[in-house]
């Protein structure tokens, strides 16, 4: 891709701008929600039945509705709690249980650097990490990164969007909302499967290796790749983007 063509940036969060040890971190997440429900008077085992059972169903969710309105529906059925009621139970445990699995997470003191660098270049910047969790678990995990919300264009989370990675409804759905082409866009993310899948649109990608996920073991010799210092080299040493950044 001509440096002159790209506008559009993607960022993936776990695994790219913030090292995370995915599975420590699900298995502590699990631990954590099991030990609130505990507390709340629920069945810890029924309850993450439901909570599994909703995941799975946003992995397969087909753009009818949005990723919440998915994992609720499911959710619902096994538990048998009623949604809002059992939100609104729940409603402090991303700012507080929730930032115990930090301990996951090895972040990069160039995350922000990074970001700061495209948006300086006039590129609109997207936090483009797979929308299965509420907007308040994403802002907190942008914490961890030293990040904020205020640096992206857009960022997807469950409430938004009615596709997962490495659906390309959930590109198309970022695509869209921006009213950008994919030629015009770069990927950036870890995982072979479901941040190297918009090239399939035309999309531009880069994989970073430093906490690599390639579970398919998946050829990665076509793909631009490198670690995050590898990375920061490539986008100081992009050109200004010739177009009004997106707010």
């Amino acid at each position: 891709m001509e440096d002159a063509l790209l506008t559009t940036i993607l960022l993936d969060l776990d695994g790219t701008l913030l090292p995370l040890d995915q599975k420590g971190f699900m298995q502590g997440y699990m631990t954590l929600f099991a030990e609130r429900c505990s507390q709340l008077g629920y069945a810890p085992k029924r309850m993450l039945a439901a909570l599994q059972a909703g995941l799975a169903a946003m992995l397969e969710n087909d753009g009818s509705m949005t990723n919440k309105q998915r994992f609720d529906q499911v959710f619902a059925e096994i538990s048998a709690v009623d949604n809002e009621y059992f939100n609104q139970q729940f409603a402090s445990f991303y700012a507080e249980e929730f930032n115990q699995l930090r301990l996951h997470a090895n972040p990069t003191t160039q995350a922000s650097a990074l970001v700061e660098e495209l948006r300086a270049k006039g590129y609109t910047v997207v936090l483009a990490t797979t929308p299965v969790f509420p907007w308040q678990g994403t802002w907190a995990r942008l914490g961890w990164a030293g990040l904020t919300s205020e640096q992206f264009s857009l960022i997807t989370t469950y409430e938004d969007c009615s596709f997962t990675k490495p659906k390309l409804g959930y590109y198309e759905e970022i695509l869209s909302r921006l009213q950008v082409p994919a030629r015009n866009c770069l990927m950036i993310g870890n995982d072979v499967t479901e941040d190297m899948a918009p090239a399939q649109l035309g999309m531009d990608v880069y994989l970073v290796t430093d906490c690599l996920i390639n579970e398919g073991a998946n050829s990665i010799d076509s793909y631009r790749k490198g670690s995050f210092e590898d990375l920061m080299r490539f986008c100081k040493e992009l050109a200004v983007c010739p177009q009004p950044r997106r707010v």
